[in-house]
């Protein structure tokens, strides 16, 4: 089993608006599944990459903060879902473990916003983005969607099943929490987001 207890998502709960079972993954976690259910995350320079099976619905969702974690392959600082070559890799390969076919394969991706004041200096939203459609083309998983960069942070509903996106742009916040948990890597956004439309991708 290729899946650390501290990488694959464990926030399973029931959600009342969509009507269905979902799971809420954090910075550095990942998630798929082949139920009908919805994977939820919350971006600011943060990317996440939804990858699915278009054929029998197999898919799932990760949510990295940086592009690589440097070092060599084996080493403790690469090895971890925080770091986009390795979230993209156990993700790709845990569901082509559980029946998804490489030829079938699709991505929707997003994020990558400039929200963190402090880290602009190194565009690390920018880098999130060039990172992941890099990836992707070399992988040649094919991105039929993707809502990347611009300056807002976003919420990700993704239901692996039926392939659709509902992506919330977070234009106001109540506090600095989303810009502390990615700074301080933290466990749980504690403000509800106010406003913001919604996109369906």
């Amino acid at each position: 089993m290729s899946q650390a207890p501290d990488q694959f998502a464990s926030n399973l709960y029931y959600d009342r608006t969509f009507d269905c079972d979902a799971a809420k993954i954090l910075p550095g976690e990942y998630f798929f599944t082949h139920k009908d259910m919805m994977i939820v995350t919350v971006l600011g320079s943060c990317v996440s990459a939804c990858i699915r099976d278009r054929v029998s619905g197999i898919g799932g969702m990760n949510h990295f903060m940086l592009p690589d974690g440097g070092g060599d392959e084996g080493s403790p600082v690469s090895a971890s879902a925080r770091y986009g070559n390795y979230a993209m890799e156990i993700l790709i390969n845990d569901v082509l473990k559980a029946g998804a076919r490489r030829d079938n394969l699709e991505a929707k991706v997003f994020g990558g916003g400039n929200v963190l004041r402090g880290f602009s200096a190194i565009n690390v939203g920018e880098r999130n983005a060039e990172f992941v459609r890099r990836y992707l083309k070399d992988e040649h998983i094919r991105v039929v969607a993707e809502d990347l960069n611009d300056v807002w942070p976003r919420k990700v509903y993704f239901f692996p099943r039926t392939g659709k996106v509902l992506v919330k742009k977070l234009k106001q916040l109540h506090n600095n929490t989303l810009a502390d948990r990615e700074k301080a890597y933290a466990s749980k956004l504690v403000t509800k987001p106010v406003g913001g439309e919604v996109d369906l991708f």
